[in-house]
């Protein structure tokens, strides 16, 4: 009797591209700053990229924000001549571009030329962390939500500008407001529909208390679809804005005299049943498991810290009475410690970091989170300290973060933790760009010192 050959059935994401009529597809990558590098394939070699990978100059992780190459790092730099590095799509991010007619897009990440994991890029570096999340039995979930403020400016009118005077979309402080939303109806409404075209559906979108500032919750899901969404909307918010003229920003602090925006990072950890956090017996409903995953993130903040905190802007929104925690504190509801407990349901008991800033790289942030908890969790770590009343009742003992890049990325080079879950050639190459921003700055002259010192000194 004759058997048939069972025939390999493809991929969805593929017979969509197939049945579009464009004939380009959209790809892009994360560089270690979090910003989205891509480009536009033909569809012909979309195919052949999907099967096999496709050339992405490695510069992406050897530059900085600016594109200006480091002069620190092994990985890669001029020593090496920037060279292809293999990039892989990940089929499963499908999705189309709403306001870009429909095209095909992909995420990709960076594989060795063995398929093994590229160390130093940040999706591949969540994807470790979720690994050993896994062999623990643990499925991290997680949920972004970001602020930001939004400026009535154009590239061009932003550079004439010359970093100075960004006119926010609408004036004073004004938090959720149905007043403001109707100020600029057709960018709020195209942040919901376009979003959820997208696949990055938002939960709740409100004004927030500062000029233009608005918030976004992304829908909750698996820690890496999360990560994924997270960083789409951000590309996708300055994408958006331009068809209405304005120009959405996620520096952590653009005034002085306003409040900075945070990019605050829910989560819980599943079996693929149920809620492993929620315990009704437990204190604040909290399980066991739950007190060690957070005693983990309370004890590692600083271990991890230029992962929420990347930028020399990061530390300008740590400052007291603006919201931003400044100490490795946890309450129970309390939005004012850098780790809020939820405490609810089966359903919605969870664990809200809010120290981020929206400046972070969600791939690393959420790394980060994930692995601090976990370390709680794998050495049985303890709740030693009581949650906080008010604005850090009863935590005065306790130290604040450093307030500088460099501060913390010396902690971080050293730290045994972040190596042992992140890796050492991501430490060092992680731990020298942010050596360089520091660098960045501490050569720039700035206005500041123009004003303090030009006349007077």
């Amino acid at each position: 009797m004759a058997t048939s050959k069972r025939i390999p059935q493809e991929h969805p994401a593929l017979a969509a591209v197939r049945a579009s009529t464009t004939g380009k597809v959209k790809v892009a990558v994360s560089d270690i700053d979090g910003i989205l590098r891509g480009k536009y394939l033909h569809r012909d070699k979309f195919f052949g990229a999907a099967e096999s990978g496709f050339g992405f100059c490695d510069v992406v992780f050897g530059w900085d924000s600016h594109d200006v190459c480091y002069d620190n790092t092994q990985v890669t730099g001029w020593h090496h001549g920037f060279p292809d590095a293999l990039a892989r799509i990940d089929l499963d991010t499908s999705r189309t571009v709403p306001w870009d007619g429909g095209v095909p897009f992909f995420l990709g990440e960076f594989v060795n030329a063995d398929g093994s994991p590229f160390a130093v890029c940040p999706r591949q570096t969540l994807k470790r962390v979720l690994k050993r999340a896994e062999k623990l039995g643990f499925a991290p979930m997680a949920g972004m939500e970001f602020e930001w403020f939004n400026f009535a400016e154009t590239p061009q009118s932003w550079a004439a500008k010359r970093g100075v005077g960004p006119e926010p979309i609408t004036p004073g402080m004004f938090g959720y407001s149905l007043l403001r939303m109707a100020d600029q109806r057709g960018f709020f409404n195209a942040l919901m529909d376009d979003m959820a075209a997208f696949g990055v559906p938002i939960e709740g979108l409100h004004t927030e208390t500062g000029p233009g500032v608005y918030e976004a919750a992304i829908t909750f899901s698996g820690a890496l679809e999360a990560a994924d969404r997270a960083i789409l909307f951000k590309t996708g918010a300055k994408e958006i804005g331009k068809r209405f003229g304005v120009m959405p920003s996620f520096m952590a602090k653009w005034n002085q005299a306003l409040p900075g925006c945070s990019g605050h990072i829910h989560q819980s950890l599943s079996d693929g049943r149920k809620n492993l956090f929620f315990d009704a017996k437990g204190r604040h409903a909290m399980s066991r498991l739950f007190e060690s995953y957070l005693a983990g993130q309370v004890a590692c903040l600083m271990e991890f810290a230029p992962m929420f905190w990347p930028t020399i802007n990061s530390y300008k929104r740590l400052v007291d009475g603006f919201w931003a925690p400044v100490k490795p504190t946890w309450g129970v509801d309390n939005r004012t410690a850098s780790f809020r407990v939820i405490a609810g349901s089966p359903k919605s008991t969870r664990l809200e970091t809010r120290c981020p800033g929206a400046d972070v790289n969600p791939y690393l942030a959420m790394a980060a989170v994930i692995a601090a908890g976990l370390h709680g969790v794998e050495q049985g770590l303890k709740l030693t300290a009581p949650p906080i009343t008010g604005t850090n009742q009863g935590a005065e003992h306790i130290p604040r973060a450093p307030r500088s890049l460099i501060e913390t990325t010396r902690i971080f080079r050293q730290s045994a933790i972040a190596r042992d879950w992140l890796g050492d050639t991501f430490v060092d190459h992680f731990a020298a760009t942010r050596e360089w921003e520091h660098r960045q700055w501490q050569d720039a002259v700035t206005d500041w010192e123009m004003k303090r010192y030009f006349e007077i000194i």
